[in-house]
């Protein structure tokens, strides 16, 4: 052990399973597969947000109703992660630690929009009825990408976590490099505590339409990740995955609890021609030392020609392994499903139910990752 080790010591967690970690290690233990809604959106199911208890995590009601869904699912994940670490009522300890955030875009007002495409139809000049509401009715006037900034503002105003904040964009990717971005400033000695993570709204019609024109999503009956006959499809879920990372000797010295430590992150980026997958794979687990026995918990998509490539890499390099599909839980959380495989993964090392968890990350398009969570 180290004095720089990164240490997981808060864990926040939200996805359709509810709150905590506790209901995602007892339907890992059962073999559930988190709750399905067909009707809503069919042909494509999603996994829902939980009814939650906003004011546990964001007191006040003007801030809970200025957020977009995806913002509140964030803001309450970041929020149990800091009150799991012990450090949310620690404002000194929170005015040093760093938030690094993996986001999508921003949420259309799709009232607002439609509201101003019918009355642009009857205009005498158009133009000037749309400058008019762009100036007085705010969110359409966003360049979309802008928004991805304000979860990290957001955890500042509403948590009060001041340190520098970083947002990434990227898909999955941008939740594996949030995480490894975070692990080497610790490891380097740059900074002392993080929080990490993201959130995801899949209940919104313009996102499932883009990912349907893609051919991405799953229209099928409910059916675990794995036995998704070609060419799959991802089941989108809605929730949030924050992570409060630390040095060993940070944590320690102020006394936190460690549920687990992240040993290593390994992230590639190939061209995605057939077979990348699984040539890339084994070059990840030598890089961050996965020893036998470790348990697998695989961010599978549920698209054949990536999971076909990540399963036939994993019985050469972890025969006879557990594996845990996160989309089973809690749905595919994109920027946020690193984190939520980590998550999971030091959640089961705390519970003593493994001393070691592979986690993958195989983007839909591109990127890949691995990260080694270990007990200690």
């Amino acid at each position: 052990m180290s004095d720089r080790d990164v240490v997981v010591t808060g864990i926040g967690l939200v996805s359709c399973l509810g709150e905590g970690v506790e209901p995602h290690l007892a339907a890992l233990a059962g073999g559930a597969q988190g709750p399905w809604e067909t009707e809503r959106f069919a042909p494509y199911p999603v996994r829902p947000a939980p009814a939650l208890e906003l004011a546990t995590q964001i007191p006040k009601k003007s801030d809970q109703r200025q957020m977009e869904p995806w913002q509140r699912l964030g803001v309450y994940a970041a929020g149990a992660a800091l009150e799991s670490a012990g450090v949310k009522e620690d404002q000194a300890l929170k005015d040093e630690t760093h938030v690094i955030v993996a986001a999508g875009g921003g949420e259309r007002d799709y009232d607002v929009d439609g509201q101003v495409l019918t009355a642009m139809r009857t205009a005498p000049q158009p133009d000037v009825l749309l400058n008019e509401r762009l100036m007085s009715d705010v969110r359409p006037t966003l360049f979309l990408a802008q928004l991805s900034n304000l979860l990290a503002g957001n955890i500042a105003i509403v948590h009060g976590v001041t340190g520098a904040s970083r947002t990434f964009m990227g898909e999955e990717q941008a939740g594996v490099d949030a995480i490894r971005i975070a692990h080497a400033r610790i490891r380097s000695g740059q900074n002392e505590i993080f929080l990490v993570g993201g959130s995801f709204n899949a209940e919104r019609p313009d996102l499932l339409l883009s990912y349907a024109m893609a051919n991405l999503l799953w229209t099928g009956a409910p059916t675990p990740v794995l036995e998704r006959p070609a060419p799959g499809g991802f089941v989108l879920g809605s929730g949030g995955a924050f992570l409060v990372l630390e040095s060993r000797a940070h944590a320690e010295a102020r006394g936190a609890r460690v549920f687990a430590t992240i040993a290593d992150v390994g992230v590639a980026r190939t061209t995605r021609a057939a077979g990348d997958v699984e040539a890339v794979l084994p070059r990840l687990w030598e890089e961050v030392g996965v020893t036998p026995g470790a348990r697998v918990i695989s961010g599978a998509l549920g698209l054949s020609a990536t999971d076909l490539e990540e399963r036939a890499a994993l019985a050469r390099l972890a025969p006879g392994a557990r594996i845990d599909a996160t989309q089973d839980l809690t749905g595919h959380l994109m920027e946020a499903h690193a984190p939520a495989g980590v998550a999971l993964a030091a959640a089961l090392i705390a519970a003593g139910e493994t001393g070691e968890a592979a986690v993958t990350s195989i983007g839909h398009r591109r990127g890949e990752g691995l990260i080694r969570v270990v007990a200690g």
